[in-house]
């Protein structure tokens, strides 16, 4: 998952440099977007191999339980 914070908008910003440089607008234009969703892809590849679904489930169960005891129990009377 920490590979695709290193390869986000560190290699977008290169990329519009690169392309600033090189005077080739098109180089910002198709490989911003690309390397970002090729960074999303690898994000989300390291949450399934780090088990996030798993713990996501639970976080959320969790924060909706505490959510409804603070709020609707608190109301309620």
């Amino acid at each position: 998952m920490a590979f695709s914070y290193v390869i986000g908008w560190p290699a977008v910003a290169a990329l519009g440099f690169l392309a600033i440089w090189l005077k080739e607008p098109l180089i910002a234009i198709i490989g911003g977007p690309t390397i970002y969703g090729l960074s999303h892809v690898v994000f989300i590849l390291g949450a399934w191999l780090a088990r996030a679904p798993h713990y996501m489930g639970k976080l959320t169960k969790y924060a909706i339980q505490r959510f409804l005891n603070k709020y609707y129990l608190t109301n309620s009377q």
